[in-house]
């Protein structure tokens, strides 16, 4: 995968190739933007360019082979989540006592080092700061530069101001890369020894004609859903799993009509259907992934309804159910739809605290019901 398929921000990218190009690429580089929206992918390309053992040229501009040793090494990391996953489950075959002491990376090349966020708290931790430290300085062996990426900006506070020991004095074949949705989730001190490029949205219409292409068994009302739910993000569309979405906006679909008192013939006066559904969500690891699912599609919905009383139509994300969307605005105001929002973050704020999902769930639709 050259430069050429990256999908949008052509104006960045070509920003740095051409700092690559004048050897005058930042020791230190932000890449900001939505979930899915490519800051792992261009981090990983650009790793690539740095070390690629052919470095071709294209467009007049420094570009990576894909197919040399350094490349297809560090392309084994490509796939993240299914290297997180084996780095979780070799961690918990240690013993007891040396899990304490293990911290997750993700390393398929010496030189290139991927630091995720450590689970259970999901946050760079201090250890893999110090380990950063630790390598950063001896010469690569296998490749021109040092490249570390972390992939999340929730830093524990020892782990940030360790972190700028290295920025402050970083070797000039090191490069670090910070992904984030929000580079204001990091240290100024961090921010300004850094050099922030921010991957925009792409237009709905750029990722609906993509999705036409590569996702030939949808139709034109789900590709635009999908565009549209994606919010300008090529990674989060191409990876959207529509089928679980949908189920999961007819049992939210149920959860507020049962609160507005639209699934029973007059207001208020049944629950059987919203019993039935809260009913599947129960204890384990799959209800706790089911009830997020659950609870992100509400707000979503949530938001629709916004948009619909602010006369903004243009903005409703869920457009194949408009007429469902509207009939709900109709029997809702501003404060009903901010007393649901705050409902939800009661929901989820007693998931943290393992209260019972069905009954947070019956409690928050039935709280909302008009008087």
């Amino acid at each position: 995968m050259p430069f050429s398929d990256f999908v949008g921000n052509p104006e960045t990218i070509h920003r740095m190739r051409e700092m690559l190009a004048r050897n005058r690429f930042p020791h230190a580089v932000i890449l900001s933007g939505a979930h899915g929206s490519g800051k792992y992918t261009l981090a990983l390309m650009l790793a690539r360019t740095m070390n690629c053992l052919e470095q071709p040229i294209t467009d007049g501009l420094p570009d990576f082979c894909g197919h040399c040793s350094n490349c297809t090494r560090i392309a084994q990391s490509q796939d993240l989540d299914a290297r997180f996953a084996e780095a979780v489950e070799a961690r918990e075959n240690l013993r007891d006592s040396d899990k304490k002491e293990t911290r997750l990376f993700v390393q398929t090349h010496p030189d290139v080092l991927i630091i995720p966020p450590d689970p259970p708290q999901m946050m760079i931790k201090v250890d893999q700061v110090r380990h950063v430290i630790d390598t950063i300085y001896y010469r690569p062996g296998d490749a021109r530069e040092r490249v570390y990426i972390f992939t999340g900006s929730a830093f524990m506070k020892e782990a940030a101001n360790s972190l700028l020991k290295v920025l402050e004095e970083p070797p000039e074949f090191a490069t670090i890369f910070l992904l984030t949705e929000n580079a204001g989730e990091l240290l100024p001190t961090i921010r300004s020894r850094s050099m922030t490029f921010h991957l925009g949205a792409l237009p709905f219409g750029e990722i609906e004609s993509r999705l036409a292409k590569l996702r030939p068994t949808w139709n034109a009302r789900q590709c635009a859903l999908v565009a549209r739910l994606s919010e300008g993000a090529i990674g989060r569309a191409l990876s959207f799993d529509l089928e679980s979405y949908t189920a999961a906006r007819s049992q939210a679909l149920i959860v507020l009509k049962s609160a507005l008192g639209l699934n029973a013939g007059s207001r208020g006066s049944d629950h059987s259907e919203l019993f039935k559904t809260t009913e599947s969500f129960r204890s384990g690891a799959e209800g706790r992934s089911k009830i997020d699912v659950l609870v992100r599609t509400l707000y979503s919905l949530l938001e629709d309804m916004m948009c619909l009383q602010s006369g903004a139509p243009q903005l409703v994300r869920n457009t194949d159910i408009l007429g469902e969307l509207k009939k709900m605005s109709e029997s809702a105001d501003f404060a009903w739809i901010k007393r649901a929002s705050e409902g939800l973050g009661e929901v989820e704020r007693g998931l943290r605290r393992n209260l019972l999902r069905s009954l947070s769930l019956d409690a928050f639709a039935t709280a909302l019901e008009p008087a």
